[in-house]
């Protein structure tokens, strides 16, 4: 497989880090890679009425993802466990290397998702029309083609997680309409993991997921993807018996496991939020804004500017723990 010449910051972040605070969020015993892999990852960019449509006909691109390996192997299998991570809006930052340092450090590996550079992208947040926000989902199937070949991951212990856009990506990756419709690898997640996810959109039979679980974390104070509808969203598919749990953190503002997040939060300068938005797929491929009942753009009065994000130090301690906890019966059950 082709080695992608990406330069990522991530491969060289082992030390702890520190937030604005001055407080370390690196756990006890804070991870090193043995080993990194660079990837190119094949996929598209399509529209979201393309994705939701099943249709194929876009552009092709290249991606690019990090595979690294953990100095101290867990002992669950002869294979690797790994978390996929898939960053947000502002594309890979010192959250994803947090966690890809915590994983690292209870042996798991972790492979870190690019989805923008290889499209010529840096950040989304004062334009998110730049890119559709189904896209990284189809990526995250296509990191499912690549793990599958590698002899030293456990096809069945692939973990997605993502944060933001990102988190927005993970939780509807386990869509089971959106399997059928783009997922050609044979494999499937065996968990979601969403932060801080935008929730303000509904999708044709999106109360039927793939059945692995799924567990969002949160915080109430978070004004770029508010935690309502996210909570609205939950009890639709408890109603329909699929494994979903909402953590909810009583700050918690938007991004609030960055170790560089500030504290208390600042606006994000330009960035768009639908947090005033209905949005809903009334026909397959058609978004509409429910205040207008029209294909819902960017340019709707509902989208607006400035949301805050900074950090929440304890938050992301009893997120840690929560995810450990999670993440060891998980992998302990196969």
């Amino acid at each position: 497989m082709k080695k992608f010449l990406f330069i990522f910051g991530l491969l060289c972040s082992g030390l702890s880090q520190t937030n604005a605070q001055g407080l370390s969020v690196a756990p006890p015993s804070y991870g090193v890679s043995s080993r990194s892999e660079i990837y190119s990852i094949p996929s598209l960019t399509i529209s979201d009425s393309q994705f939701l449509q099943g249709d194929n006909q876009g552009k092709a691109v290249t991606v690019g993802g990090v595979l690294r390996y953990p100095p101290n192997p867990t002992k669950v299998s002869s294979k690797l466990p790994v978390v996929v991570l898939v960053h947000g809006s502002s594309g890979i930052g010192a959250n994803l290397d947090y966690w890809s340092n915590t994983f690292l450090a209870q042996g798991y590996a972790t492979f870190n998702l690019d989805s923008f550079t290889g499209r010529g992208l840096k950040v989304l947040g004062p334009n998110q029309a730049q890119l559709g926000r189904l896209n990284m989902i189809l990526d995250t199937y296509r990191i499912l083609d690549i793990l599958k070949s590698n002899p030293q991951i456990d096809p069945k212990k692939i973990v997605l997680m993502g944060f933001s856009r990102g988190g927005q990506a993970t939780l509807f990756a386990s869509n089971q309409r959106f399997h059928q419709l783009w997922n050609q690898s044979g494999l499937d997640f065996a968990a979601y993991i969403p932060f801080y996810a935008d929730c303000s959109t509904q999708y044709i039979g999106d109360e039927i997921t793939t059945g692995k679980p799924i567990r969002l974390h949160h915080g109430i104070a978070d004004d770029y993807n508010p935690i309502v509808p996210c909570r609205a969203y939950v009890e639709r598919l408890k109603a329909k018996n699929q494994d979903v749990q909402l953590n909810e953190y009583p700050f918690g503002p938007h991004a609030f496991d960055s170790p560089i997040g500030k504290n208390p939060p600042v606006p994000s300068t330009n960035a768009q939020t639908v947090r005033n938005c209905k949005i809903k797929e009334e026909s397959p491929g058609q978004l509409i804004n429910l205040a207008t009942g029209k294909l819902f753009q960017y340019t709707d009065a509902c989208v607006e500017r400035n949301p805050n994000v900074g950090s929440d130090v304890e938050a992301t301690k009893i997120a840690t723990q929560k995810i450990a906890q999670f993440l060891e019966g998980l992998f302990s059950k196969n």
